[in-house]
């Protein structure tokens, strides 16, 4: 019976584009607890192949997946060539679907509600003022009819003043993102600042897959992915064969994500 192997997230690198079907790679953290006395394992990183046909009729572009959620159904495998597969493990796709977000959903949902209470806000308010216009109307002289529509200019402008901070909410704030650095960067830190545990330093990463790194850094002058780093420490926890290549190619400063101590 084959292997069936399911993937979610989001796609880590660019789009690529071959005869009849495209590539991307994606990553997954293992299993934050191992069973006692292993060690924990890391995140894997995976280069999916999808049939274009399949991949059209998600409607995703070159830019677009890289920041939806997405589901891969399919098998492992390890025929394909190495210079179409730079992830550790490659997976032919046979079914792909695009994840509803959670958090748009959830920022849709809030500002509906925002939206819904504001006009009701609105609204009461203009009633009140209604009402005591109409009160001081009946209760002031017929001789004072200028300053009874000085009164209700101020008032009648009064709901368009309150609508004013909700629409600046709106378009504050956006997260911004580093420019030009691979996604999920958290901070950039020193190449120097960077402490290597004792087991990596005895391994020796795939020089051909090292390679490919190299030339992605020297095409696009980034890495493709930030180095895993414990914050405070700031001992390397994951990236190792990207560590080797900020230092072939003397980077001063490495895009990293944190991990936080247990």
């Amino acid at each position: 019976m084959p292997h069936k192997i399911t993937l979610t997230g989001s796609a880590t690198g660019p789009l690529r584009e071959y005869d009849r079907y495209v590539a991307f790679d994606m990553r997954e953290k293992g299993s934050p607890s191992a069973p006692k006395g292993l060690k924990k394992s890391t995140f894997i990183s995976y280069t999916v192949f999808v049939a274009k046909k399949a991949f059209n009729k998600t409607g995703l572009t070159k830019k677009s997946i890289m920041h939806e959620k997405i589901l891969i159904q399919g098998e492992p495998t390890l025929d394909i060539p190495i210079d179409e597969c730079p992830g550790e493990v490659g997976v032919i796709c046979f079914q792909i679907t695009v994840l509803p977000n959670k958090n748009d959903k959830e920022k849709n949902d809030s500002d509906a509600k925002k939206e819904a209470k504001q006009e009701a806000s609105a609204s009461s308010e203009a009633q009140k003022n209604t009402e005591a216009t109409a009160q001081e109307e009946a209760q002031a002289p017929i001789s004072q009819p200028v300053a009874n529509e000085q009164k209700k200019e101020p008032q009648s402008v009064q709901p368009e003043v309150k609508e004013t901070p909700v629409q600046e909410k709106k378009v504050d704030p956006k997260k911004k993102q580093m420019t030009n650095q691979p996604k999920g960067t958290q901070d950039l830190l020193s190449f120097d600042d960077i402490i290597v545990p004792e087991e990596f330093l005895k391994t020796r990463p795939n020089p051909e897959k090292t390679q490919k790194v190299i030339d992605f850094v020297k095409r696009t002058g980034r890495l493709d992915e930030p180095l895993t780093i414990e914050k405070g420490s700031n001992v390397l926890k994951d990236g190792y064969r990207r560590y080797v290549v900020a230092k072939t190619v003397k980077m001063d400063k490495v895009p990293v994500v944190y991990e936080y101590q247990k």
